[in-house]
C-alpha cells in the first residue's frame, strides 16, 4: 500500500518499529541511541530521519515498491566515512581517495538499503555519516549506527509508505 497517509515510522530505543498496524523488530547501532550523534560512536541518532531514495542490488532482489525514488545499486557505489575529505556523508564512485564504504557487498546486508536524512543538509563534520535503513544480520548484531531489519520486514515496511523514521531517545 504506497502512500500511507502519514508514512512516518516511529523507533523506540529497545528497537520496535511501529509505522501503522506494522510493529517490527530492528537493530539499532551497537552505541545505543543518542541524541548527540558523533562520526564512530555507534549509534543510531535520535530524532526525525526522513527518507531519501532507496537502493538495491538488482542482481539479487527485485526492485522494491515504495513512496520515494529507487535507484539500482552498482558495484562502484560507496560512500564517504572521512570527515577529512569534501565528500563526506555523500555517495562516492569507488574507487575513491577519502575512507568511504563499498555499498556493493559480499553479504546481503545492502541488499535493500533505505538512505535516511542525517547530517545532510547541511553536512557537518564530525556528527556521523551512512545513516541507513539495512537488511539486518540473522542474529540482528547491532549495526554501526544504521537502523536494521529483517528483509521481509524492511519490504514491508518500504510498500507501507515509509517516508520517515522518529527515532526516539532513551
Amino acid at each position: 500500500m504506497i502512500g500511507s497517509a502519514t508514512g512516518q515510522a516511529t523507533l523506540d530505543a529497545d528497537g520496535v518499529l511501529t509505522l501503522g498496524s506494522l510493529r517490527l523488530r530492528a537493530a539499532l547501532g551497537r552505541g545505543g541511541v543518542r541524541e548527540r550523534k558523533q562520526e564512530g560512536d555507534g549509534a543510531t541518532p535520535a530524532g526525525l530521519l526522513p527518507l531519501r531514495r532507496v537502493l538495491y542490488r538488482a542482481d539479487r532482489v527485485t526492485r522494491p515498491r515504495t513512496a520515494v525514488p529507487v535507484m539500482p545499486l552498482a558495484p562502484h557505489d560507496g560512500w564517504c566515512d572521512d570527515l577529512t575529505h569534501a565528500d563526506y556523508n555523500r555517495p562516492v564512485r569507488l574507487p575513491h581517495d577519502g575512507r568511504h564504504e563499498a555499498l556493493w557487498r559480499s553479504d546481503a546486508v545492502y541488499d535493500l538499503i533505505g538512505v535516511l536524512g542525517w547530517n545532510d543538509a547541511p553536512v557537518v563534520r564530525g556528527m556521523g555519516s551512512a545513516i541507513f535503513l539495512h537488511v539486518a544480520r540473522p542474529d540482528f548484531a547491532p549495526t554501526e549506527g544504521c537502523i536494521a531489519l529483517a528483509m521481509p520486514d524492511l519490504r514491508s515496511l518500504l510498500e507501507a509508505g515509509l517516508t520517515a523514521v522518529l527515532v526516539q531517545a532513551p
